[in-house]
């Protein structure tokens, strides 16, 4: 049994309910299972490490709810600078297009570690196009190198332009290897004991870009291992007026229909419900990702965030993507998350 301990914090914040701070304080550690927590004194004097917090102030570990590790290449490119989300994409898809391998690896490195540099020690990530061989695999391996509990999405993109979809078709997968992959994946990699390091999750990235249908196989499949899904949702009016045109519904009214919605989902952004789709999203204890920075960048709007949490949506934060954030730091987020509700 592997043992850590850490003492002589100047302060240590629990974070529990009771919002219990304690000075001079300690933890233990066991099998990366925090067993003890209280002063200093209360705690064994040894183990096989030991940190000396003196000075130091000691904090759970921050969990980003969403991010595209992949866009840590493709910060500040001109042309995406000042754009809304679908001139973003649509410039941003052919950079995209050439992703190796290599790069999936190098820049879920980059990404994690600037995640892990600023307090956070659990993401998910939402890669959804996969071109040139690169495997989410890839990312994995890069989050078990660091030693990061890492909530990987199977990501995916299956309707094309000429299908009616926004991206180009050249980066579009198939549905059936899409679901096969998805498959491979929870049965090779996903973790479900408590405190796993390693869980999947299946993510189709968004009304406009995959099939009804896939969103319906996704949702069972993902239902049948027990694991969680995850998509992009009501981001931007372009994306309601884009479910009004083909899916005579709006973004939550098709989540509904698909059966998108529930404890074991959660989306991105969620900036446009209507007052009482969000009295739904919460009666269903779907979740929600809560995207400030990227929100704003691309002037998409901002979330009910409040109205969400008081309907009882369970609301996390996230940095989203760092070509629409240009950094990975959580706690820089929860600064935009504080400063535009001052005002909405």
């Amino acid at each position: 049994m592997a043992t850590l301990l850490v003492k002589n914090a100047a302060l240590l914040v629990t974070m529990d309910d009771a919002d219990t701070r304690i000075e001079d304080g300690g933890m233990l550690v066991e099998d990366n299972v925090i067993r003890q927590v209280g002063p200093s004194a209360s705690l064994p004097q040894t183990a096989d490490e030991v940190i000396d917090a003196r000075d130091m102030v000691v904090l759970p570990g921050l969990v980003n709810t969403h991010h595209h590790f992949c866009q840590t290449l493709t910060r500040n490119v001109p042309a995406a600078q000042d754009a809304d989300l679908f001139t973003w994409l649509r410039t941003l898809y052919p950079i995209w297009s050439g992703i190796t391998p290599e790069a999936v690896y190098v820049s879920a490195k980059v990404a994690i570690a600037e995640l892990m540099l600023s307090g956070c020690t659990t993401s998910s990530d939402h890669t959804y196009l996969w071109p040139n061989g690169a495997r989410l695999d890839d990312q994995i391996r890069a989050a078990q190198e660091l030693g990061f509990r890492f909530h990987a999405a199977r990501g995916s993109m299956s309707v094309g332009e000429s299908k009616g979809g926004l991206p180009p078709d050249r980066v579009v997968e198939d549905e059936e290897f899409i679901l096969r992959d998805s498959r491979r994946l929870i049965e090779q990699y996903h973790d479900a004991r408590p405190y796993a390091m390693l869980r999947i999750v299946l993510a189709p990235c968004s009304p406009f870009t995959v099939s009804k249908d896939l969103m319906r196989e996704s949702i069972a499949l993902a239902r049948s291992y027990g694991v969680h899904s995850h998509t992009h949702l009501a981001e931007t009016r372009d994306e309601q007026d884009y479910c009004l045109e083909h899916f005579g519904v709006t973004p939550v009214e098709l989540a509904e229909e698909l059966a998108w919605v529930g404890a074991d989902v959660w989306h991105a952004h969620m900036v446009h419900p209507s007052r009482a789709e969000v009295e739904r999203l919460g009666a269903t204890r779907t979740g929600v990702a809560h995207c400030p920075s990227s929100n704003m960048r691309l002037a998409s709007g901002i979330a009910p965030l409040r109205a969400l949490q008081r309907a009882g949506a369970r609301v996390g934060l996230a940095v989203d993507g760092s070509a629409s954030n240009d950094s990975s730091h959580l706690p820089a987020e929860a600064r935009q998350a504080l400063l535009p509700h001052r005002l909405a």
